[in-house]
């Protein structure tokens, strides 16, 4: 269910973050739930082989060639959505790789914190 949640959430950060970075496209809501799922499709299956083969840059960078990795992830899934998802550049899809894990990162210790006072 944690995996659900996590797409319906980018899926609504994709629509917020195409309507604030100009260079950034996406269709309509069910483009970017269908993105979401690729998303998570990619990160699960492509990511962690690029993240082992990168590990030298990653550790020599302190970790933040892992953005470099996520820009990567949103280009791979442009390419499975056509027209309906577009990403105009590489430099796009890092602010937006930078964007979308802060604010995943807000939302979900939100959604912690207040799952945590409910118990």
């Amino acid at each position: 269910m944690k995996w659900m949640g996590s797409i319906l959430v980018n899926t609504v950060l994709f629509m917020f973050l195409a309507w604030l970075i100009p260079n950034f496209h996406v269709a309509s809501i069910g483009a970017a739930l269908i993105a979401s799922f690729i998303l998570a499709l990619v990160n699960a299956l492509i990511r962690p082989i690029i993240v082992v083969i990168t590990l030298p840059i990653t550790f020599i960078t302190l970790g933040i060639f892992l953005i470099v990795i996520n820009a990567t992830m949103l280009i791979i899934t442009t390419k499975f959505m056509g027209d309906s998802f577009i990403i105009n550049g590489f430099g796009t899809a890092l602010i937006i790789a930078v964007l979308l894990s802060i604010l995943n990162l807000y939302i979900n210790s939100t959604l912690v914190k207040s799952s945590r006072k409910k118990s």
